[in-house]
């Protein structure tokens, strides 16, 4: 059994070799499979920041009254962060919404002076709450509408932006959507497309099947160096895409970067590539493997 195992081992080696020319194809076209399908994920991790960023922009603010203490405002922003819908909550004081509001209006001079006629501070301390993902802005607003808050709370502005919370939810729900649905149909043409080719290069070697059926050898002696071959085409396929893979994120990623802060393609390929090269490994080598395997078949039962 060890000496068939490596008899056959080196015939699907040496059938590798041999032809080489369908071999360089069959490379050729399971590398732009792999490189497609590493892509797309690349591509999610760029629509999860894109995603991340358009959230980052839109917040709820919720106003106190001014005879509110501070105590009970932090005790609020308590309550609210122990939520699992709440991602962050900002505290305003009436001091730093004061300062905010003249560093924002300070070419207007007749809203300055109005300010410095006042006694006191007009301006209401406030929580800017960020949630996890914009479709949970409602739950945390019925949690601030319970009669214990109402005694505290002046307004939440959630009305004002709630039909651009509900348009993003709308966005980020269906570019999420498009994504996968877009990563199933390529990697699917990229397993047919790898299919067929390889069911070419078995073919040129119909004649050697049926000889080798004619002196009696068994299916799996025959089937064997073709899935061999098989696997070596997805192993030295995965490594011509990470070739190919490597020095383009490092010309891009940066670019990238300057228009979605905070993505870093490169550093997150470096930092998950044992994660990767295994995910390339396994969809190399079992396309290359199940395509030899499926295609040698109708020669068997011929």
């Amino acid at each position: 059994m060890f000496a068939s195992l490596i008899r056959v081992t080196k015939s699907g080696g040496l059938s590798f070799w041999r032809n080489k020319w369908l071999s360089v194809a069959t490379i050729i076209v399971m590398s732009l499979a792999i490189f497609g399908i590493t892509n797309l994920l690349l591509v999610n991790v760029l629509i999860d920041s894109l995603i991340t960023n358009l959230e980052d922009k839109i917040d709820i603010s919720v106003y106190f009254n001014l005879d509110t203490s501070e105590e009970q405002i932090l005790a609020t922003r308590d309550s609210l962060i122990e939520l699992s819908q709440v991602k962050s909550v900002e505290y305003i004081s009436t001091g730093e919404a004061l300062k905010n509001f003249k560093a924002k209006h300070q070419d207007n001079q007749v809203l300055m002076q109005s300010l410095q006629e006042l006694e006191t501070n007009p301006l209401e301390a406030a929580l800017n709450i960020k949630a996890q993902v914009a479709s949970q802005y409602e739950s945390i607003v019925n949690f601030l509408e319970k009669e214990e808050y109402q005694k505290v709370i002046d307004k939440i502005n959630y009305q004002e932006n709630r039909t651009v919370i509900a348009r993003l939810s709308s966005i980020t729900t269906t570019i999420r959507q498009v994504g996968f649905i877009g990563l199933a149909i390529l990697a699917i043409l990229a397993i047919l497309v790898t299919f067929n080719t390889i069911r070419l290069t078995i073919y040129s070697s119909r004649k050697e099947i049926k000889v080798m059926k004619l002196v009696g050898a068994s299916n799996w002696f025959i089937r064997g160096p073709f899935v061999i071959e098989g696997a070596i085409y997805g192993i030295v396929a995965v490594l011509a895409t990470l070739a190919v893979l490597f020095p383009l994120l490092w010309y891009l990623s940066p670019k990238i970067t300057t228009y979605l802060p905070g993505t870093d393609l490169l550093y997150f390929f470096q930092t998950n590539f044992i994660a990767l090269l295994l995910l390339q490994l396994l969809v190399g080598i079992v396309m290359g493997t199940v395509s030899s395997i499926i295609a040698v078949r109708r020669y068997l039962d011929a």
